[in-house]
């Protein structure tokens, strides 16, 4: 086997890790809205509870991987993780609440799609920029810096990320997204967004009260006998 064969191989095997992550362990600021304890009940979390998941279990593996950060909105806020496969970098986005099921190459840009939606990478100045497309429009997810501080210092960021008081994009609402069966969902406040690659449907006007039977229903995550008669905890209290 030659030495490319040998890199796309665990290209290969590395990514099926990711999408073994992105559909049993699922996006979600259950802490940020109900508190520690219903969070504890569900598998996931943020980009650093997720991130941090997925590396370990890359390591068991046998894959050299470790922690790296990026930015949203020109703030380091997001966690991915950094991949060495012989000489060459990846990173893999494993923390998004969106589906990036591909490996980031430092090098080389890259450009695919699933669910209906795009996703694209380009890179200069020692910066990768990644595009995500959804419904005909894209906009600047996600950039990551070749370079990046040391682990220890973004685990101390990790640390502090509840009582820091970064206000981060998901801050103000209730979010929980999985790969489920051929689709993609993703609940956002009060809508359920439902991506596959036949189409686009969504399920709005959701009320706090419904929140734990779209869990049950959507992603089979029974929080009913914790969430009932509970209402999400004022934002601005954490992550």
């Amino acid at each position: 086997m030659s030495s490319a064969d040998s890199v796309m191989k665990v290209v290969h095997d590395v990514e099926a890790l990711m999408l073994a992550h992105f559909r049993g362990v699922p996006f979600h600021n259950l802490r940020l809205m109900y508190g520690a304890e219903v969070a504890q009940k569900v598998s996931g979390g943020t980009c650093s509870d997720k991130t941090l998941a997925f590396i370990d279990d890359a390591i068991r593996a046998g894959f050299d991987v470790s922690l790296h950060s990026g930015f949203i909105g020109g703030r380091e806020i997001h966690r991915l993780a950094r991949v060495r496969i012989g000489t060459e970098t990846f990173f893999a986005d494993v923390g998004n609440g969106w589906p990036a099921l591909r490996l980031y190459h430092a090098g080389n840009p890259i450009k695919f799609c699933c669910f209906g939606m795009g996703f694209r990478t380009e890179i200069s100045a020692g910066r990768i920029a990644v595009f995500n497309e959804k419904r005909g429009e894209e906009a600047l997810q996600l950039e990551i810096d070749l370079l990046c501080r040391s682990e220890a210092e973004i685990r101390a960021d990790i640390d502090r990320r509840f009582s820091s008081g970064i206000v981060y994009p998901f801050s103000n609402s209730l979010r929980f997204s999985q790969i489920v069966g051929d689709k993609f969902l993703f609940l956002r406040g009060d809508r359920l967004d439902i991506y596959s690659e036949s189409g686009f449907d969504c399920v709005e006007g959701i009320t706090k009260a419904q929140v734990p039977l779209i869990l049950l229903e959507h992603f089979g995550c029974d929080l009913l006998p914790v969430l009932h008669g509970t209402s999400p905890a004022p934002a601005g209290d954490g992550e």
